[in-house]
């Protein structure tokens, strides 16, 4: 019978989040081995990504992007630590996550997951690869662009851009650099919207009612006429504009504050044709997902009282 230590119980739970007895029951079982006690785990239906992993917090990971042809593809993998998101196994499973989504277009991350991977799913080797590397692994979402785009990705994927625009100027010399320019001007500055026609009329009153509360607390405004006040409204929203759609936003090469709608036009005259941006998309790694502060001290105490 093998020798299975508290260091081996200890280093399987750590791989697959399955609590200690059940760990040790697998070792016992596998006589020590390690892959065979997972695969024990496995058949017994304990190994789950409903398991106690499943609750841990996967805010690192990477931003990838692949162009193939007139399609490009741009997804958000998560991890644990930026560890594993440097891991080759890692990002190798999410460059073939965006042959699949040009591939076969699914619909939603539920349907990436169901689609076929070597034979088997998708879902099925992130569970593998879940299990393999002892992290919590997430699709967290992708994003498939038609036509003729223009792509960026900051480091080490910490930021992904794809640019989409209509234009009959793509073979002329001169557009590639243009595009990579208006892509590294997204990648820059986090823009929600493309257009002025982009912003939902619920935003736009919202600052709008804000910039009237604040008109209305300051004591400077007090007795101006309501075009005045009409005027500098108006003015504040132009900045809301500057700040939050790309074309209205400072070209950030430029030397004499154009804007990036201007540079578009200027690059078309030069080029002699027409281009247009249609629509942009742009992920940061992380984004809007809270991570857990921990207290390692805390987590040692907890163990030792349990």
């Amino acid at each position: 019978m093998a020798n299975i230590t508290a260091k081996d119980v200890a280093d399987l739970r750590a791989k697959t989040g399955i609590g200690m007895m059940e760990c040790k029951k697998a070792l016992v079982e596998a006589e020590g081995d390690v892959e065979k006690a997972i695969k024990i785990l496995r058949e017994k239906g304990e190994l789950k990504a409903e398991s106690k992993m499943a609750t841990r917090i996967a805010a690192d990971g990477i931003v990838d992007v692949l162009k193939d042809g007139d399609k490009t593809a741009i997804i958000e993998v998560n991890t644990e630590t930026d560890f594993v998101a440097k891991n080759e196994i890692f990002k190798t499973f999410v460059k073939n996550l965006l042959k699949c989504i040009i591939d076969t277009n699914p619909a939603s991350v539920e349907a990436l997951l169901a689609s076929e991977y070597e034979g088997s799913t998708v879902d099925a080797k992130l569970k593998e690869l879940i299990f393999q590397i002892g992290e919590k692994i997430t699709v967290r979402r992708f994003e498939l662009v038609c036509g003729v785009t223009s792509t960026y990705i900051h480091g080490a994927g910490s930021i992904g851009v794809i640019v989409n625009f209509e234009t009959d100027c793509a073979d002329k010399d001169g557009f590639d650099e243009f595009a990579k320019n208006i892509a590294l001007q997204v990648g820059a500055y986090p823009t929600p919207y493309l257009d002025r026609t982009c912003v939902p009329a619920d935003v736009l009153n919202n600052e709008k009612d804000i910039i009237k509360a604040q008109l209305a607390n300051d004591p400077k405004m007090a007795g101006k006429p309501e075009k005045v006040l009409e005027g500098i409204i108006n003015g504040k929203i132009g900045k809301f504009y500057d700040n939050n759609c790309l074309v209205d936003m400072e070209y950030v090469k430029s030397d004499d504050h154009e804007k990036v709608a201007k540079y578009v036009e200027n690059t078309a005259k030069a080029l002699g044709g027409s281009i247009s941006i249609k629509g942009f998309v742009r992920f940061e790694k992380g984004e809007g997902i809270q991570k857990r502060e921990e207290n390692f001290a805390d987590e040692i105490a907890k163990l030792v009282n349990n």
